[in-house]
């Protein structure tokens, strides 16, 4: 039997969206490098030998790091019409009981190896698997978590849409992530004129205006304070380019990035 390590990348499920959020539940096993998520709070390693279910309907981004200049993963994506033809089938547990986490820890069972090396006769090249024998494979990946794990059923068969959240508590904890207005809006429970009126009333600012001024002000703070480039910031901070990110805080502090960095890399030394 082939090792773990050897396994090559594969996806099983419909396309999702590159986009920074999570519109189904997946499931992630790492056969090689490291995959590091940040989910607007907490930072989660998956190593090589690995795997965890990420819940839908989260705020999420990913980080890649290939080892010896490998990085191979399966990706099982549960979407809503697959799992509720799959509880027409199987009793489910479905009591609405969710935690909170983004990430759901999955223990590396004998099934579950058995499992990813069941998957390596079906690949046929670029990481895809006969239609067919995806949705059977799909299929005997989830009777073996909610075997080994049956509060999964909690999770992945909870089909309701996010309720109302603390908006101010919301948007503090996920203002880094470059999504739109529409996506803020349906996450935190709200239509998008709602998630508007709501927002100018508690944050004295129009979503647009609050996001920018919240992200440069970290910005001031990443580059000051704790020395960091603006090239290895601004794709943190929600900003699609350097350009666009260089011009937003000239026009906000009246300087560029790089003259902060400067200035204070010259002051430290001058105390030195």
């Amino acid at each position: 039997m082939m090792k773990l390590n050897e396994i090559k990348s594969c996806y099983l499920g419909p396309e999702i969206s590159p986009e920074q959020f999570v519109p189904e539940h997946m499931f992630i096993f790492l056969a090689q490098g490291v995959l590091t998520g940040f989910d607007g709070k907490n930072r989660h390693q998956l190593h090589a030998g690995q795997c965890c279910v990420v819940r839908k309907n989260h705020l999420i981004r990913y980080n890649k790091q290939p080892i010896n200049g490998h990085f191979e993963k399966v990706v099982v994506i549960f979407e809503q019409s697959f799992l509720q033809g799959f509880a027409d089938k199987y009793p489910i547990n479905l009591e609405h009981v969710v935690p909170q986490q983004a990430y759901v820890e999955v223990q590396l069972s004998s099934l579950l190896q058995n499992f990813i090396h069941s998957l390596a006769p079906y690949y046929q090249g670029a990481g895809n698997i006969n239609q067919r024998f995806a949705e059977l494979k799909r299929e005997e990946l989830l009777l073996i978590l909610l075997q080994q794990q049956p509060d999964l059923g909690r999770i992945l068969f909870d089909f309701r849409q996010p309720g109302k959240l603390d908006l101010k508590a919301f948007m503090q904890q996920n203002y880094k992530f470059n999504v739109t207005l529409e996506r803020f809006a349906y996450l935190s429970g709200r239509s998008l004129a709602a998630f508007k009126r709501d927002f100018k009333e508690i944050f004295q600012l129009s979503p647009a205006a609050w996001l920018t001024s919240k992200r440069l002000d970290e910005a001031h703070f990443l580059i000051e304070q704790k020395q960091q480039k603006p090239s290895d910031i601004y794709l943190e901070l929600g900003f699609e380019n350097l350009s666009h990110f260089s011009f937003s805080f000239k026009k906000r502090f009246g300087y560029n990035p790089s003259q902060l960095k400067n200035e204070k890399s010259i002051r430290l030394t001058d105390r030195e």
